[in-house]
């Protein structure tokens, strides 16, 4: 959906050294193409669905930022949103087309903060018991607002992919929907209407740069601009020690890095999302 590029490409970037994790991860891949990845209308869509719930963010420019940089530039600010994150748009996409059925077993889902805030927010609105996978040492801030929300807290290993794998331990055996937080089109759809509203609020923009984490972010915001004017360039960049969106962009496969070292808890994923690399 656009071109990923991390802020400092390291051609020896440490790779996944087990064959059958890649095999199954390339399987994975495959699988994410019977999902539908959302187009144009399911962003518009999305947008109607959260509008009651929260209002565009604004698109600000700042004269001394500008100077500096030595260009226009504008902040699309995201912390003006719920819960201080794109995140919550799609959560509330997901979580208010859930099924009866659903709703009632209730959900779970892996984060390092941000995506848990938005499950949990939006659980709350639409009345669904919602739990919280987190990595061990978690930012207390983001744990916190997650509870504040009246998530359940599960805390178990050593960064976001461990917490990945023990919400789908708890999911299957307690029968809860899982909610992956990279490989879900409501998701995409969700934080997408960041880029539509970029787009409604700029439409003589050039360029869009986005950081990325597990992409849905990026890809969904791109989705939505290039779709409403395919000569904006769309820029995204990944933390130079967690780059495996970079890398599997680069080989075409899915990638896994061993580590996710970066102090932007947000961006510190180490194995590449399938959906929002299609």
């Amino acid at each position: 959906m656009n071109t990923p590029t991390p802020a400092n490409p390291s051609p020896t970037a440490p790779r996944s050294t087990s064959t059958n994790h890649r095999e199954n991860r390339d399987k994975l891949w495959k699988q994410s193409l019977l999902m539908k990845a959302p187009t144009l209308l399911d962003i518009i869509e999305a947008a109607e669905r959260i509008k009651p719930y929260m209002n565009p963010s604004p698109l600000y420019t700042y004269p001394t930022l500008n100077e500096l940089l030595g260009f226009t530039a504008y902040i699309k600010h995201e912390n003006y949103n719920p819960t201080g994150a794109f995140k919550i748009r799609g959560g509330i996409n997901l979580i208010s087309r859930l099924s009866p059925e659903e709703k009632k077993r209730g959900v779970i889902t892996a984060s390092t903060g941000n995506h848990g805030q938005s499950i949990a927010l939006a659980g709350k609105i639409f009345g669904v018991n919602v739990h919280i996978c987190v990595p061990e040492g978690a930012n207390p801030i983001k744990v916190a607002a997650i509870r504040m929300h009246g998530a359940t807290i599960h805390e178990h290993g050593k960064d976001f992919d461990s917490a990945v794998e023990n919400g789908k331990q708890l999911a299957e055996k307690h029968g809860y929907r899982f909610i992956n937080s990279g490989n879900e089109p409501l998701l995409i759809a969700g934080v997408g209407t960041i880029g539509l509203e970029i787009m409604q609020q700029k439409p003589d923009i050039e360029v869009v740069i986005s950081p990325v984490g597990s992409g849905t972010g990026a890809g969904g915001a791109a989705t939505a601009v290039k779709a409403l004017n395919p000569t904006v360039k769309t820029i995204s960049v990944q933390a130079e020690k967690a780059p495996s969106i970079y890398m599997s962009y680069k080989s075409g496969k899915l990638e896994s890095t061993p580590t996710a070292e970066t102090f932007a808890d947000g961006l510190a994923t180490r194995n590449a999302f399938e959906l929002p690399l299609g």
